[in-house]
């Protein structure tokens, strides 16, 4: 048994088992984390993920469920995808950006060099 018990068990109001495959990711001293992607994938998915995926690749993955979980708290028609869209989209104007003022860089040049 563990010292205490995981965001999971806390959640579900049960022991936690010292084999625990949620206790390493979800500490019971963050239990927004655990509540989050729960919320969004449900506890019985999260665990067949990580018992599917190798030790050295569960941090990354739980870290990313909790990443795209909060996003499609936050937005639940875009999620992630909206600030991707977000990024892109200023990106974009930044490239604008650099054109024109590159463009503006190549005049003051060549009104330099006429003179």
């Amino acid at each position: 048994m563990n010292s205490g018990r995981c965001a999971n068990c806390m959640f579900m109001r049960k022991r936690c088992p010292s084999d625990c495959i949620f206790s390493p990711y979800f500490p019971s001293k963050n239990p927004q984390k655990f509540a989050c992607v729960h919320r969004i994938y449900g506890a019985s998915n999260v665990g067949k993920m990580l018992q599917e995926l190798p030790v050295h690749f569960r941090n990354q993955a739980v870290d990313s469920m909790y990443f795209e979980a909060k996003c499609r708290i936050e937005d639940p028609v875009y999620g992630s995808v909206g600030i991707i869209f977000q990024l892109h989209h200023q990106i974009l104007v930044t490239e604008r950006e650099l054109a024109k003022t590159r463009v503006e860089i190549a005049l003051v040049n060549y009104f330099r060099h006429l003179q």
